[in-house]
């Protein structure tokens, strides 16, 4: 699979290529603060095949969190592009939201349901878990 992707704003631009690690939609409540308030759409795909074309972006990890996940997001119009988080090492979980095509993404399950809150949906069929499957 092939994409790019950029912000709001196109100051940060990227290209990901590779097998999808994951294609979910959490529900943790750390990603219904960064979504504001919705599950947070994200792809997993290999740092090797994933290079930021154009910008740099800010990021942000809590301090208060031992290996926090790391944000990268565009310090110009706040789009939060990917996290990187130290459970699922050597991938990138960019938020499909900033696929140039984000209709070629289909979730395949979604996940920390635990968490989930009563407005938020998850399609019939749809494997879910309490947590991060193993």
């Amino acid at each position: 699979m092939e994409f790019t992707g950029r912000c709001y704003c196109g100051d940060i631009q990227y290209s990901a290529s590779g097998d999808p690690v994951i294609k979910a939609q959490c529900h943790c409540r750390e990603c219904q603060y960064i979504s504001g308030g919705n599950a947070n759409v994200t792809i997993g795909m290999p740092d090797d095949g994933f290079k930021y074309t154009k910008g740099s972006p800010k990021q942000f990890q809590r301090s208060d969190l031992e290996n926090g996940v790391v944000r990268d997001f565009c310090g110009n119009c706040g789009t939060g592009l990917l996290s990187v988080a130290a459970a699922l090492p050597g991938v990138r979980l960019i938020r499909v939201g900033t696929m140039d095509d984000p209709g070629m993404f289909t979730p395949d399950m979604a996940i920390f349901t635990v968490d989930r809150q009563s407005f938020q949906h998850i399609p019939d069929g749809m494997p879910a878990f309490e947590r991060m499957p193993g």
